[in-house]
């Protein structure tokens, strides 16, 4: 009984990190050249349908015509999540590297 119950604990903690940490990349230009980076969280509210604000990611970049734009939902967002998430509110970091 104790190896099943571990064994589902196990899976099911590889699948919230392994779904929990996805990531959308964009690049702008030639991307970003490991230059300064710029983090803002973006918020959702009704599991996700809802953004209650906006991020500007070209003003992130403060004009730079060469950047990568990294949408995820981080390890602090999942932490975040799990306070929030009761009442429908979820946020992703949104990160721009120069």
């Amino acid at each position: 009984m104790f190896k099943k119950v571990t064994s589902l604990i196990v899976v099911m903690a590889i699948i919230a990190i392994t779904f929990g940490c996805s990531a959308h990349i964009h690049t702008v230009g030639n991307g970003g050249s490991g230059g300064p980076k710029v983090e803002q969280r973006q918020w959702y509210v009704l599991w996700g349908l809802v953004p209650l604000n906006n991020i500007d990611s070209q003003a992130m970049a403060a004009g730079a015509q060469d950047y990568t734009v990294k949408t995820q939902q981080s390890a602090l967002d999942v932490i975040i999540n799990i306070f929030t998430s009761a009442v429908t509110v979820y946020s992703r970091t949104v990160t721009v590297t120069k």
